[in-house]
């Protein structure tokens, strides 16, 4: 069957574009020039453009034109989120609207019409100059009470804190206590430092503290590492009175206590965090890129004063400064409110996400924060994840079973859904498709 014209120049484009004779971020004729180019009619200019659009090769910008998209990034808003495969992707959480794009842009012509640029092109002191971290110090301060700005390190985003936490505090052979499902991140910086990881068992995403007492007394555990509040991938937030009790154990066994805040912000009520209830030995974890944008790659790391010297030694072997540029903008959205109503769209979106995924599976169990943008769905007995997990991909999407999260020799069935980044006028659709493939497993 012969293709239609604006079938052919589409496809003529996508290959130019594949083979890289339009690099992404080229900037493509309007689609009035583009008709005159190819001698068609603006209709079908159109039409080429919007299929091109459909494929995920281009996007366009509100008043700036039509661009080519880079194929290695997965989209956001506008267009399903593709992996490289062209899967729908349900693996990786990424935040984002394509308005995030204009508060770079801003921000971006403020930074280049102040005062002080010259100093970004030099080094930086290696966790940050004092003044930024301030204002993160700062505005951390809200929920966790007084932070010494010297306690506080800029990493290149969170999971740089988690491995700067492994690589300098720990020792192959050295055995810390995890949720028997936790964060691939950790467990990838982990076994990067020959550590093992001890699973200790939870009651309903949360960490039991009695089965962490017997991991002590079985094992020379060092530390246990948490995500007391907003759990990822089970979403959960762990009660006052359990961290208090993990305290107890950590000081009893003499415990460092890692807390990763990752989705924190979620979580608009939280308990004490074990920074507040623990300052002597916790290290607190956090970073920008789930509030902001998975690319802006800035974190922080509060620790005791004991291990500054040992910390900071990692960052000047690992990256020597944290990025200027991208300190500068995410301080001054501190300063100027941005990143208090970025963090409340978020909330906000999650729980329009989670509204549509719960009505999907209604009658199945999920787990999952009610303003998150990923969710946990155990699976029935004698289901399993690689057969559903396969039957997915040959409808177009990727998601991801318990292997990477899970900690435990014998790992669970389920499937874990990070929605984050599809499109709310396409969520259902791909929702459903999902839970047609579960239950056609039961």
């Amino acid at each position: 069957m012969t293709k239609t014209r604006y079938m052919q120049i589409a496809d003529k484009l996508s290959d130019a574009i594949k083979n890289g004779e339009l690099p992404p971020g080229t900037k493509l004729p309007t689609h009035r020039a583009f008709a005159e180019k190819f001698g068609i009619a603006l209709g079908t200019a159109t039409r080429v453009y919007r299929e091109l659009e459909h494929r995920g090769i281009i996007v366009g910008e509100a008043g700036r034109g039509t661009f080519v998209r880079d194929q290695g990034l997965s989209m956001t808003h506008g267009l399903l989120q593709t992996s490289p495969d062209g899967l729908v992707d349900l693996v990786f959480n990424m935040p984002g609207e394509t308005a995030d794009a204009e508060l770079l842009r801003s921000g971006l012509r403020r930074l280049a019409t102040s005062g002080d640029l010259q100093a970004m092109m030099r080094y930086q002191p290696h966790a940050g100059r004092r003044h930024e971290r301030r204002i993160i110090a700062e505005r951390l301060g809200a929920n966790h009470g007084p932070i010494d700005p010297d306690h506080l390190l800029i990493t290149s985003g969170g999971q740089h804190g988690l491995a700067i936490a492994i690589l300098g505090l720990f020792q192959r052979g050295d055995a810390i206590a995890v949720d028997a499902l936790t964060y691939p991140g950790f467990k990838s910086a982990a076994s990067l430092q020959g550590i093992n990881l001890v699973p200790v068992q939870s009651v309903a995403g949360v960490m039991d503290p009695d089965a962490l007492e017997a991991a002590c007394r079985l094992n020379r555990l060092r530390a246990v590492y948490l995500m007391p509040t907003v759990q990822n991938p089970l979403g959960s937030v762990m009660d006052a009175g359990t961290r208090r009790r993990i305290v107890e154990l950590a000081q009893t066994y003499d415990l460092t206590i890692l807390e990763d805040a990752a989705y924190a912000f979620l979580e608009p009520d939280p308990p004490p965090s074990f920074l507040t209830l623990a300052p002597a030995r916790t290290l607190h974890i956090g970073g920008f890129s789930k509030n902001l944008a998975t690319g802006l790659r800035l974190g922080y790391l509060i620790t005791p004063e004991k291990h500054l010297d040992a910390l900071s030694g990692i960052i000047r072997a690992t990256t020597w400064n944290t990025p200027a540029l991208i300190v500068d903008l995410v301080t001054n959205w501190i300063d100027d409110g941005t990143l208090d109503r970025m963090e409340q769209s978020r909330r906000e979106d999650g729980a329009a996400r989670q509204k549509i995924c719960r009505e999907v599976f209604a009658d199945l169990p999920i787990a999952a924060h009610p303003n998150a943008g990923f969710a946990w769905l155990p699976l029935a007995k004698g289901a399993r994840s690689s057969a559903i997990i396969s039957t997915l991909k040959d409808q177009g999407l990727s998601v991801s079973g318990a292997e990477p999260f899970a900690t435990t020799t014998a790992v669970p069935q389920a499937i874990r859904l990070a929605f984050g980044g599809v499109p709310k006028t396409d969520l259902k659709a791909v929702l459903d498709i999902v839970r047609d493939a579960v239950v056609a497993s039961l």
